[in-house]
């Protein structure tokens, strides 16, 4: 219809309808918190699901996790004496992967100490990502004179070696919390994630809409936490995983020479243990003792690599958007996963 046309009353009805049908809807409180449940937990459980990474990542961390709680009461505390010293794996069914020299299973030894495991790993990974996020998001938005400060000493904790400061600190401290022990092994490990973050900030804050932001006043707190921060999530988790994978091999090296306490069961321990006392890495009689936990490490450290890929998807927005009104397609699955295999 051109302008200089009048409208009939046929076409005036049906446009007064569409305004009166619009104008009539209600968006009641029900309805908002079922868009959040859509959006935040049906949807990413749809793309998570997708994941052939995700599935298999989930599957293996919920294994330690269970392990770690419900397996410590359903697996005996291992003892010394409970059985025969050098029983061979699958050959006992009381102790289906062998025992130690002194008797004690190897299973209850690795189920034991998984707990304290994973306690160590959480609190060393969210200490080295929290720190970095922190400092690098505060120095890449901000500039000038907080840049200036938060890098000078990013660049100083970047200086020193980590792993002599971690002997240092371990032997000063002599820390038995896995809490502490696992802060102590990450205590310098921010700073080269901090300078990345930063870049990443650098990158984002010059963005149209964070530009908008400031201009119209909006707080800086709201524009870290609601337009920064969300775009800095895939990269998070990735380092997440990997700042998790490096408290596991710190932990464990260190464990097996002997330079951080031993008052708790530990696969590191284990390990030592298995080759000073039994020759295991000589001794295919006694390597078992050794494959074990470094089979257990090595399936974790897996698992976590697999999460990380797969929920890597979680935070991006076009991904979001394709499955927030239905399943995902095969394609657009298998398109999304090429996305992150570049990042590890």
């Amino acid at each position: 219809m051109s302008p200089t046309e009048t409208p009939t009353d046929a076409e005036t009805d049906a446009d007064a309808s569409i305004f009166d049908a619009e104008s009539d809807t209600e968006v009641t409180r029900r309805d908002r918190y079922m868009r959040w449940l859509e959006t935040w937990l049906f949807a990413s459980a749809r793309i998570a699901w997708s994941d052939w990474r995700v599935r298999i990542g989930s599957l293996i961390v919920l294994l330690y996790i269970l392990m770690g709680t419900v397996g410590v009461m359903l697996v005996p505390e291992p003892t010394i004496g409970a059985g025969p010293r050098y029983v061979g794996p699958f050959t006992n069914w009381q102790f289906p992967l062998g025992t130690d020299n002194l008797g004690r299973g190897i299973l209850g030894q690795i189920v034991h100490a998984t707990p304290f495991m994973l306690q160590m790993i959480a609190s060393g990974a969210v200490f080295a990502i929290a720190v970095a996020t922190a400092v690098g998001t505060l120095s890449g938005y901000k500039r000038g004179t907080v840049d200036q400060v938060l890098m000078t000493i990013t660049d100083i904790a970047m200086t020193i070696p980590g792993l002599p400061l971690v002997i240092v600190l371990s032997v000063l401290l002599q820390p038995k919390s896995p809490i502490v022990i696992g802060i102590v092994l990450t205590i310098n490990a921010w700073a080269g994630l901090a300078r990345s973050i930063r870049s990443q900030v650098l990158t984002i804050r010059e963005e149209s809409y964070i530009e908008a932001s400031r201009t119209i006043g909006v707080p800086t707190s709201t524009i870290i936490r609601e337009d920064i921060l969300p775009n800095l999530m895939p990269y998070v988790v990735v380092n997440f995983v990997q700042a998790a994978r490096n408290v596991i091999f710190s932990s464990v090296g260190l464990y097996f020479l002997g330079l951080l306490p031993t008052s708790k069961p530990n696969w590191g321990v284990m390990m030592s243990r298995a080759y000073s006392t039994a020759g295991a890495l000589y001794t295919w009689d006694t390597a078992y003792w050794l494959i074990f936990p470094m089979i257990t490490i090595i399936l974790l450290v897996f698992g976590l690599i697999l999460f990380a890929q797969g929920t890597d998807r979680l935070f991006n927005p076009r991904v979001r958007a394709r499955h927030a009104g239905g399943g995902p397609s095969k394609s657009s699955g298998d398109a999304d996963s090429g996305e992150t295999k570049g990042m590890f």
